[in-house]
This record gives C-alpha cells, sequence and structure tokens, in this order.
C-alpha cells in the first residue's frame, strides 16, 4: 500500500478515535469555549461601550473645562473692570479732598495775610499819625511863638478844610 493512502482498518479506528475526541469535545470542550468566546466578546463590547461613554464623558468635561475657563476669564476680566474703577474713583476722592485741603489752607493763608496786613497798616497809622502828632507839635511851638502866627494858621486851616470838603462834595 501506498503511504498516502491508509489501510481500511485503520481508517476505520482513525474515523471512531476522532467521533470519540470530537463528541467529548462536542459535550464538554466546546460549551466552555463558547462560553470563554461569549465572555471575551461581551467584555470587549462592555470595554467598547465604557471607553465610548468615557470619550463622551471626557467631550463633555472638554466642554465643562472651557466653558469654567472662560466664566473664569469673563470674571477677572470683570474684576480687573471694578478695580480699575474703584482705583481711579479713589484717586478721584483723594485729588478732590487734597485740593479741598490746599483750598483751606489757601485760604487760611490769605485770611492770615489780610488779618496781619490789616494789624500792620493800623500800627503803621497809628504811628504815623503819632509821628504826625509830634512832628506837628514841635512846628507849631516853632512857628506859632506869636499871636498873628496863631490867627494866620487858624485861617489856613478853614480854607483847606474847606475846599477840601467842596471837592469832596464835587
Amino acid at each position: 500500500m501506498s503511504l498516502l493512502i491508509p489501510d481500511s482498518g485503520l481508517l476505520f479506528w482513525m474515523l471512531l478515535i476522532f467521533a470519540v475526541v470530537f463528541g467529548i469535545l462536542a459535550k464538554f470542550g466546546f460549551p466552555v469555549i463558547t462560553k470563554m468566546i461569549a465572555k471575551r466578546r461581551e467584555h470587549i463590547d462592555n470595554s467598547l461601550r465604557l471607553a465610548e461613554e468615557a470619550e463622551v464623558r471626557l467631550g463633555q468635561m472638554k466642554q465643562e473645562h472651557a466653558r469654567i475657563i472662560a466664566q473664569a476669564r469673563e470674571e477677572q476680566g470683570q474684576i480687573l473692570k471694578e478695580a480699575a474703577q474703584e482705583r481711579d474713583s479713589i484717586i478721584r476722592q483723594a485729588q478732590a479732598q487734597a485740593q479741598d485741603e490746599a483750598r483751606k489752607i489757601l485760604d487760611e493763608a490769605k485770611t492770615r495775610i489780610d488779618a496781619e496786613k490789616e494789624s500792620a497798616l493800623r500800627e503803621i497809622r497809628s504811628q504815623v499819625a503819632l509821628l504826625s502828632v509830634q512832628i506837628a507839635e514841635k512846628i507849631m511851638r516853632k512857628e506859632l511863638s506869636s499871636d498873628q502866627a496863631h490867627i494866620d494858621l487858624i485861617s489856613r486851616m478853614i480854607d483847606e478844610a474847606s475846599a477840601s470838603h467842596s471837592s469832596k462834595n464835587n
């Protein structure tokens, strides 16, 4: 016989052993293998579903993250704007207060200067009047040694008083 073609007896036993092994595998091995493949398929499907859910959640989280960042930037801009307004308000108030203080100080200084000026003028007038009286007294003593000089002085004073009085009325 040829090596490639088996004997009929050998072929019978080979088919019988194959049928027994196939039967045992079909009864005990294939269900276990099928269950394992089904479990594996289910596990892979679950993993894919979870991966898709995770991807969706990741997309949602990215959107939420972008929204939170945009909101934070908006709040930051608003806070900076409010801070700038507050700063400007404080500066304006400080400038107004400084101007008021400067105005008060200047007014007080002007008042003090005017008071001191009036006081100095009064003092000068009193000193001038005193000196005038003293000078007039000395001049009068010298010039009014005679009665005629008294009469001439009185006449001259009356003329001057009436002249100044008439010039004021005009």
